[in-house]
């Protein structure tokens, strides 16, 4: 049945794809952004997001929300608190969204999380479960983690539906940072120092997230629960440029370095999360989002590949 669904962040990388995804489901959308836009018209503007900000207009009549606004994970962090600053928008934020959302009669809350909860990295063969114990190395992860934590309080006190979804890195058609060097890199031809790395990570594709979003609105089992998200097939830093190289029509260009030496070279200039990013392990296993809700990833990482491919050669 059709629901009205109020989207935060909306006009961001998930939150726009998410919007797209339930009008073609034919839902009745209300797109929350922070300031109004001139090309969206019927958009909501809130303000700055924070344990101020007046939700209670965007709100009305609202179901369900999903949130997907949040200060997001950045490399070269110019605040002189990363934490207090991620705390503000991320663990006030999203407590004031779910008071105000109890007062305006919503019944679920759909919280886009982060896999950064359970911590940077898993062993190879040993991904993190639903149940994983959360342990956040770094301020995003924190605040997403005790964000989490004080919603889970709110839905118990106020009977508000809860339903938490952890993604690894999200890639898509528009994708940014690391992910669109790696491309970018690519197209250009750069042989990549990565021949030699053996990891395994887990990555989600825009369409197979906002698919399982979409069925988290309404599906009656996700009340009160958390899940982990993927493509369901985990890959290789080697495998990923061949596979990016493959949907560009072009070899795949790379050598052998030591993977100690890349780390090194890492640390040494300041790039240390990101070579940890490209040689290190981190997957997820989204065998309790299968069991519980029947989701299968209907997209596979060749197609979703593909489709960042198409959108990067525009």
């Amino acid at each position: 049945p059709e629901m009205r669904i109020a989207v935060t962040g909306a006009s961001g990388f998930v939150g726009r794809a998410v919007c797209e995804h339930l009008v073609q489901a034919r839902h009745t959308v209300r797109a929350i952004v922070r300031e109004s836009r001139p090309e969206w018209p019927e958009a909501v503007p809130v303000g700055d997001i924070d344990g101020e900000t007046h939700w209670r207009e965007a709100l009305r009549d609202i179901e369900c929300v999903v949130h997907c606004a949040a200060r997001v994970h950045v490399m070269e962090d110019r605040s002189s608190d990363p934490l207090a600053a991620f705390r503000t928008v991320n663990v006030e934020g999203t407590k004031r969204l779910a008071q105000q959302a109890v007062e305006a009669g919503v019944r679920r809350l759909v919280f886009i999380s982060s896999l950064k909860v359970l911590g940077e990295a898993t062993s190879p063969g040993q991904p993190f479960l639903a149940h994983s114990i959360p342990q956040p190395a770094d301020p995003y992860g924190r605040s997403k983690w005790e964000a989490e934590t004080a919603l889970r309080a709110i839905g118990e006190a106020s009977g508000l539906e809860v339903v938490v979804i952890r993604p690894p890195l999200v890639y898509g058609p528009g994708v940014k940072a690391n992910f669109a060097r790696l491309v970018q890199a690519v197209a250009r031809g750069i042989p990549l120092p990565f021949r030699s790395v053996d990891n395994r990570r887990s990555l989600v594709g825009l369409d197979n997230l906002t698919d399982l979003i979409t069925l988290c609105i309404q599906h009656p089992s996700a009340a009160h629960q958390t899940f982990l998200v993927a493509d369901g097939v985990d890959t290789s830093t080697p495998e990923l440029i061949q596979a990016i190289a493959q949907a560009m029509g072009r070899p795949a260009r790379m050598w052998r370095v030591p993977v100690g030496w890349l780390r090194l070279a890492g640390r040494l200039s300041g790039q240390g999360a990101q070579v940890e990013r490209l040689t290190g392990s981190l997957q997820a296993d989204i065998g309790h989002t299968r069991e519980v809700l029947g989701w299968t990833p209907r997209v596979s990482l060749q197609q979703g590949l593909q489709r960042v491919v198409q959108d990067f050669l525009k």
